[in-house]
């Protein structure tokens, strides 16, 4: 009796603390499925949001060029990167407030840690979070889209072996960027975050 309440124990202790579902599948799917793994296609160069020129301006630490020699642009997916990923974007996501920007280009501010804001906010405070947290700057990237509504929203992709994952304001779990519905218009690129690019229509490279 005491061995099988020991196994149980173990396994409850596994069972809570194991990654579930498409999670599990992201940490520990085997090397011979990784080439099915989508990843983006930077295209052209194109200039980033104007708002984004201004965000540097305010915020010069946040898009200083890499100093050290460009090694690559993904990070290997370990179980604590994932807890961290999961754990600064439900916590932007409940820190910033919403706040609809009803001014348009005027209105955007892209603020770090503001009470509310909109998507551009939540996704520069994850961004910046996350390389707080020892993220490499050349795999966390923003990058805009345009939602099924029409409307240009802002988000964070961090670039991994596993795929290339997307922390969103409008949803609280994190997927590759291949199963959001969204259309892909511009990102930053890797080796410098003032440099942005278009997004070619392969999502298989």
């Amino acid at each position: 009796m005491r061995k099988a309440a020991r196994f149980l124990a173990i396994v409850s202790i596994v069972s809570i603390w194991a990654p579930h579902g498409a999670e599990a599948d992201l940490i520990t799917a085997p090397m011979e499925l990784r080439g099915a793994i989508q990843y983006i296609t930077f295209d052209a160069p194109t200039l980033p949001p104007m708002a984004f020129t201004i965000f540097c301006l305010r915020y010069k630490k946040e898009c200083r060029p890499h100093r050290i020699p460009f090694r690559g642009g993904r990070l290997k997916l370990t179980p604590q990167r994932w807890t961290e990923l999961n754990q600064v974007n439900r916590q932007v996501n409940l820190a910033i407030q919403p706040e609809p920007n009803l001014e348009g280009l005027a209105g955007e501010k892209w603020l770090l840690h503001p009470a509310s804001g909109d998507c551009n906010d939540y996704a520069v405070t994850k961004r910046h979070d996350l390389i707080a947290k020892g993220f490499p700057a050349r795999s966390v990237l923003l990058s805009e889209v345009v939602v099924p509504s029409g409307e240009h929203h802002l988000l964070v992709v961090v670039r991994t072996f596993s795929g290339d994952l997307v922390l969103d304001s409008l949803t609280g779990g994190i997927v590759p960027w291949s199963k959001k519905p969204y259309r892909w218009v511009r990102i930053q690129t890797p080796k410098n975050p003032n440099y942005w690019a278009s997004l070619g229509g392969d999502r298989g490279a």
